[in-house]
């Protein structure tokens, strides 16, 4: 609920971004979060934009962006007779037939945890099977994966591993400025940019002359992320700025930060929606390999099978909005989900089912 000091300050916000946005001629602004994205549906931010600013949404939702190769292999792999553990978003994405949710139904074992651990502990608990987690989600949760596999690395436990699926974000804004996609300046995601900090964004910002801030998740913190950037451009400048500062530091998580550097390291991996994205990816390294289910497992070639209609690579790399997919709230809805993008809380399409209905 917004009280009235905030009221106040927004409806400043929303004239300041009109008075400044007379002074540019257009300007297209990316975000790669689903937490900004439900800010900017819930309390309407686009509807009080001046008409040559725009703010689309991106690459920002981990389960989104999984490849349906990585699904179909879980799939797989579930059909092997491992006991496949997943975050719930997970349990409903479609692969190229079925989803996990379905493998369940027909008898394979299907298990949503709340954790990495979680799923660990059923491993050695029940050690007559073999346990996969699928490991999925951004410089946030990588962190939670590697302190686990470091606790495990001495131990005697051979029947657990992961499905590596984690990303960094970053390189994705990157080559989505290097792609020749029209965009002219990016809002940072929140949380991603508490581990990170804001060193990652130098030099993107640097080598593509994009303005980028780093937002918090009220409508306040959207609408100044905005006026940062449009000052920005109106000054010529193209710089990292921080408008999260009660959360955010320069340095970022430096404890995270070195979990990850001690378990993975950058690689090259596709992302839904997109090709190989250059360090797009966390690979695990040499020491940790053991608990890599492809160091185990002959997986065999997976062709992936977009369904058709389904639009979900555009809308990930903000070449259109959920409205203009024909499927959507037809044929596709959290219920009865085609694209990934409609599975998760995070996922742009659900997103905008959720509030377009109110």
């Amino acid at each position: 609920m917004i009280n009235l000091n905030d009221r106040v300050i927004i409806k400043k916000a929303v004239e300041k971004i009109n008075k400044l946005a007379e002074k540019v001629d257009s300007l297209k602004i990316m975000h790669v979060c689903g937490s900004h994205e439900h800010t900017i549906c819930k309390y309407g931010i686009r509807d009080v934009l001046p008409e040559n600013i725009s703010v689309v949404p991106g690459p920002g939702c981990p389960v989104c962006v999984t490849t349906q190769k990585e699904i179909d292999t879980a799939i797989y792999l579930a059909d092997k007779g491992y006991v496949i553990t997943t975050l719930g978003d997970m349990y409903r994405v479609p692969g190229s037939e079925k989803s996990l949710m379905e493998k369940q139904s027909e008898g394979c074992d299907v298990r949503i945890v709340y954790s990495i651990s979680e799923a660990v502990k059923m491993a050695k608990k029940e050690k007559d099977k073999k346990f996969v987690f699928v490991a999925i989600g951004f410089e946030t949760t990588a962190p939670t994966t590697g302190a686990e596999l470091i606790n495990l690395k001495n131990k005697d436990i051979d029947n657990f591993f992961i499905l590596n699926c984690h990303r960094q974000t970053p390189p994705v804004m990157e080559f989505l400025l290097s792609e020749g996609v029209y965009l002219d300046a990016f809002i940072c995601p929140g949380h991603v940019s508490t581990i990170t900090g804001l060193k990652p964004y130098y030099e993107p910002c640097k080598k593509y002359n994009a303005p980028m801030v780093v937002a918090g998740f009220e409508p306040v913190d959207v609408l100044m992320a905005i006026i940062m950037i449009l000052r920005q451009v109106i000054n010529g400048e193209a710089k990292v700025e921080n408008e999260y500062t009660r959360v955010v530091k320069p340095e970022g998580n430096v404890l995270a930060q070195k979990i990850i550097n001690e378990v993975f390291e950058s690689i090259d991996i596709p992302w839904r929606g997109f090709p190989v994205v250059k360090n797009g990816g966390f690979g695990l390294r040499e020491e940790y390999r053991k608990f890599d289910i492809y160091e185990h497992e002959d997986i065999p070639e997976i062709k992936e099978k977009v369904p058709k209609g389904c639009i979900c690579d555009k809308i990930l790399r903000g070449e259109k909005l959920p409205t203009d997919c024909p499927l959507f709230g037809k044929v596709c809805t959290p219920l009865n989900p085609v694209g990934s993008c409609m599975v998760s809380d995070e996922g742009t399409c659900r997103i905008f089912y959720k509030y377009q209905r109110i």
